[in-house]
């Protein structure tokens, strides 16, 4: 009961981000709990990330607003567990990025939001193309951003998670010299850069059915095969490494 009503006071914003508890002595004499009770409720909430129990003479526990890098590793550890394969992650990938690339080109405000946004991360990757490494990151943010971008905050945080956890293994495996693959071919980067400013004129133009093939296009390039069987081979756990 402690934990709930705490919990629903971090939640709302009642209890601020950084600031502190009352002190355990304060909840006992509003809850009329016992201390035990107290603190167990205290390491509820440090186990779901939301409080800090702060050790020492200050004593006292800091108050976290929800963190969504913690769904983020509650995904890999159950994917991990349930042994899914990297081929698995990547087609709800294509799928859910489509989604999100036909969301963000029905955006009445896309001019204005989005498309400035990934026409400046194309930017960013054109002045990268001939550092493959630096290309990579520059091509994997483009993603993250269009997904962020899309307007629907479920998917923003749900398909956001996956997003990261892609990323996170792109950086382990592919953004290695020995393991470059495809993507170490400079007319790969450019052609990998053609799709996603192909992307984003779909958006701009708010042609939703375009963006949509455009993604699943993408996703389909025989260098996502290349990677996607090498990954398979060192495993999706390298997502828990970081």
């Amino acid at each position: 009961m402690v934990a709930a009503e705490l919990r629903d006071r971090i939640l709302s914003g009642e209890l601020r981000d950084g600031s502190l508890l009352p002190k355990q002595e304060d909840l006992f004499a509003e809850f009329r709990v016992s201390l035990p009770s107290i603190r167990e409720a205290l390491r509820i909430l440090e186990t779901e990330g939301l409080v800090t129990v702060l050790r020492g003479n200050t004593g006292g526990a800091a108050i976290h607003r929800p963190q969504a890098n913690k769904l983020a590793y509650m995904l890999a550890l159950l994917l991990q567990y349930g042994g899914v394969g990297v081929d698995d992650a990547a087609s709800a990938l294509r799928d859910l990025e489509a989604l999100c690339a036909s969301l963000a080109a029905g955006r009445e405000d896309r001019g204005k939001t989005i498309v400035p946004v990934l026409d400046a991360r194309n930017k960013s990757s054109r002045a990268a193309l001939e550092d493959a490494d630096e290309f990579v990151h520059q091509a994997r943010t483009f993603h993250e951003e269009l997904v962020a971008g899309c307007g629907n905050e479920t998917l923003i945080l749900i398909v956001g998670s996956l997003e990261s956890l892609w990323s996170a293994h792109v950086d382990q495996l592919v953004r290695r010299p020995s393991r470059l693959g495809a993507f170490g071919d400079l007319a790969t980067r450019r052609k990998m850069l053609d799709d996603h400013v192909k992307l984003v004129r779909a958006i701009d133009r708010g042609d939703a059915r375009r963006a949509e093939q455009q993604v699943r296009a993408h996703f389909s390039a025989p260098e996502r095969y290349d990677f996607i069987a090498t990954a398979t081979k060192v495993r999706a756990a390298l997502l828990l490494d970081d």
